[in-house]
């Protein structure tokens, strides 16, 4: 029998155990994935215990704790902690969410587990590298595509071509859904996930944008639309709440429709 093992510097190990907060009466434990590229030692995963008197009640409040506390070394990247700028993205209790709107109280499992996003290089840490992935973004051009005279004032839209955009403009580009499909992880180099998708499906759907054809040309491509096989994670992970999986498939009605 076949027998598949990871290269050794890609097994994960034990890494530290950091001490616990002095009088500190209400801990909570985690094990956090670390990995720093100017250190030859493999990946670890620490283990912390945070004060949860002295801290917020979110995972990036502790994160924040965590660093500001206990080890300055840790890396992660954050923003706005409001759930819109999509920066402290990573895989905490095994699903992709964003760390500043995910409670403590809701992880059930103990201790809590951080990872970076899967399936991407890792940069340092919890920071994965989403290079490829902006630049899918890009590669779907998203903005307004026209070819009349520019308005004085404004392109007019209708409330009801305006409510067409709706579950879809809200995307805020967090990486959750497309780093949580199996069909973006085994094809991330031609297929352009969930979040791509959902936003080339915004700009389609958008009553002013007058490449409507050129943009589904764009798609029709064996890997570029096709590789999704409807696996759902990434509605699942969406942390905005949105269906990127819907999404993908009104792209292919579509596709189907201009053909008939």
């Amino acid at each position: 029998m076949v027998q598949f093992t990871l290269p050794k510097n890609s097994k994960v190990t034990e890494g530290k155990v950091w001490p616990h907060a002095p009088n500190a009466k209400r801990e909570t434990e985690f094990r956090v994935y670390r990995w720093n590229p100017d250190d030859p030692a493999n990946p670890r995963v620490d283990t912390y215990f945070v004060d949860r008197d002295d801290c917020g009640p979110m995972i990036l409040d502790a994160l924040i704790w965590i660093k500001n506390k206990v080890d300055p070394t840790l890396t992660f990247r954050r923003s706005c902690r409001e759930g819109v700028c999509g920066s402290c993205a990573m895989n905490i209790d095994g699903t992709n969410t964003l760390a500043c709107t995910k409670h403590m109280d809701d992880v059930k499992s103990s201790p809590i587990r951080v990872y970076p996003l899967p399936h991407q290089p890792v940069v340092k840490d919890l920071v994965p590298d989403l290079s490829n992935f902006y630049a899918q973004y890009a590669s779907i051009e998203p903005w307004l595509h026209t070819s009349t005279s520019t308005p004085e004032k404004e392109w007019k839209q209708s409330v009801d071509d305006r409510a067409k955009l709706d579950g879809l403009y809200e995307c805020i580009l967090c990486a959750c859904c497309s780093t949580s499909c199996p069909s973006y992880w085994w094809n991330s180099d031609r297929y352009l996930g969930p979040a791509a998708l959902l936003q080339a499906n915004r700009w389609i759907n958008d009553s002013r944008d007058e490449s409507t054809g050129e943009r589904l040309d764009s798609l029709e491509d064996p890997f570029r639309l096709y590789r999704c096989h409807t696996i759902m994670n990434c509605t699942k992970a969406c942390p905005k709440g949105l269906n990127p999986a819907k999404a993908i498939a009104e792209i292919k009605k579509d596709m189907v429709d201009r053909q008939v």
